[in-house]
């Protein structure tokens, strides 16, 4: 049976994982980096690439159709003619271009009405970072500015400058119109910027002399990739307008599948597209880390048993590590809410879940208010979703199903991507 390969590159390692026609599981493979490979990060993703694909199973190498790779979201590489980096890559949370902020500021101050602003005004944005090379010796010899995911990608199937729309909302792609807007095609950066095609749409075939070496069929498709967060809310199953995808992991990440899209820089919401509809999403920063705080993860187990689910808890909490909120409150002052605190810690534990639970239902409120699709089932993922209590208390307060995601892996849904090719060539 033809199976399809999904990889993601994360934060702290890489995950691949194979599925066949019928989407289960065909084999899965994954490996941490290292303190010494975060040194050198082009040349263990290079590495770590290979490596995944060849701890496959031979039957399983010997039968794949497609490859598909996420990675985070602008982590970014300048590359050469040849596609080799130029410098080490930055990192998604690299905000070394900060400065660069002012340089759009002052370009959208003429232009109030330009696209995608939202999307780049942030001091971690891949335009933000692209500026801030074009001011650094080392950019007089660059050709090529590729995502992480585009990167390796291009490793496999050897065609340079192509991306995905996903990865491509932070560049300023215009995902409404499918191109690149009038003001940044006006920037000097323009010739850099990568083709933009779907997510999942096949670019070539795996390169003769890698499948050789990989033990891959000469025939194997590469496709375009996506983000590690667009991937997992693939993986969750949600697929219907209405179904959303509730992270609960530090922080607290809302997803929601919508007809309409959602833009609106007060409170940190755009929309991703998916085919003809859209991925509309907020965060707050509330969330798990404050639960860590006060309870560990035996405590958080054994006393969450003791809650009683149908009882609404007296306590009202705004749980925050520090001060500052975006979302559903736009308030960068905002203090944490946590007293009073009742001596009995299955209360006061009561309280911070209801607390969340209510500021998730908030943000879903805020996200329908705002024009998104209403709320009809709420998939979760991330650390919260292993809390039976929790999910209790959460389906009262949205008053929508609440169920654990189908799968929890970015590689999951990624490799869904790539099967995508099936779909394709049935048609």
């Amino acid at each position: 049976m033809d199976c399809y390969l999904g990889i993601d590159f994360g934060t702290s390692g890489a995950r691949a994982i194979v599925i066949d026609a019928e989407t289960h599981v065909c084999a899965q493979v994954s490996q941490r980096f290292t303190d010494s490979q975060t040194q050198d990060q082009a040349t263990t993703w290079r590495s770590l690439l290979f490596t995944l694909i060849q701890q496959l199973p031979e039957r399983v190498r010997g039968r794949l159709r497609a490859i598909a790779i996420n990675g985070t979201s602008s982590t970014v590489l300048l590359c050469d003619s040849a596609g080799q980096p130029l410098t080490a890559p930055l990192l998604y949370n690299d905000a070394i271009g900060a400065a660069e902020l002012a340089t759009l500021q002052e370009l959208f101050a003429t232009q109030p009405d330009a696209p995608c602003q939202s999307n780049v005004c942030n001091a971690t944005s891949s335009l933000v970072k692209l500026l801030w090379w074009q001011r650094q010796p080392v950019y007089a010899q660059a050709k090529y500015f590729l995502h992480q995911a585009d990167w390796l990608a291009f490793l496999l199937h050897g065609q340079l400058g192509i991306s995905d729309y996903h990865n491509s909302l932070k560049l300023g792609y215009d995902v409404h119109r499918l191109t690149y807007p009038d003001w940044l095609m006006a920037l000097d950066v323009s010739s850099l910027l990568p083709h933009v095609l779907p997510p999942g749409t096949p670019v070539g075939t795996i390169q003769p002399m890698i499948a050789a070496d990989l033990g891959l069929p000469t025939d194997c498709q590469i496709c375009t990739g996506t983000t590690d967060s667009i991937a997992a809310f693939l993986a969750s199953g949600a697929t219907q307008s209405g179904q959303a995808v509730t992270s609960l992991g530090s922080t607290l990440v809302l997803k929601l599948l919508s007809h309409t899209a959602i833009e609106n820089a007060t409170y940190g919401i755009y929309s991703h597209r998916l085919g003809d509809r859209w991925l509309v999403g907020g965060a707050s920063n509330t969330g798990g880390a404050v639960l860590q705080q006060f309870f560990t993860p035996l405590e958080l187990a054994t006393l969450s048993q003791q809650i009683p689910v149908d009882q609404p808890s007296p306590l009202d909490y705004y749980p925050l590590l520090q001060p500052g909120e975006r979302f559903p409150i736009n308030d960068p002052n905002l203090s944490p809410r946590l007293e009073p605190q009742p001596r009995d810690r299955v209360a006061f534990l009561h309280g911070l879940l209801e607390s969340i639970g209510r500021i998730e239902a908030q943000g879903y409120h805020l996200l329908h208010t705002l024009g998104a699709t209403p709320l009809t089932q709420v998939y979760t993922a991330g650390g919260g979703a292993n809390n039976p209590t929790w999910t209790v208390i959460r389906q009262r307060l949205l008053g929508v199903p609440v169920v654990s995601s189908l799968q929890t892996e970015a590689a999951y849904g990624t490799a869904l991507l790539a099967r995508k090719t099936q779909i394709h060539s049935s048609q």
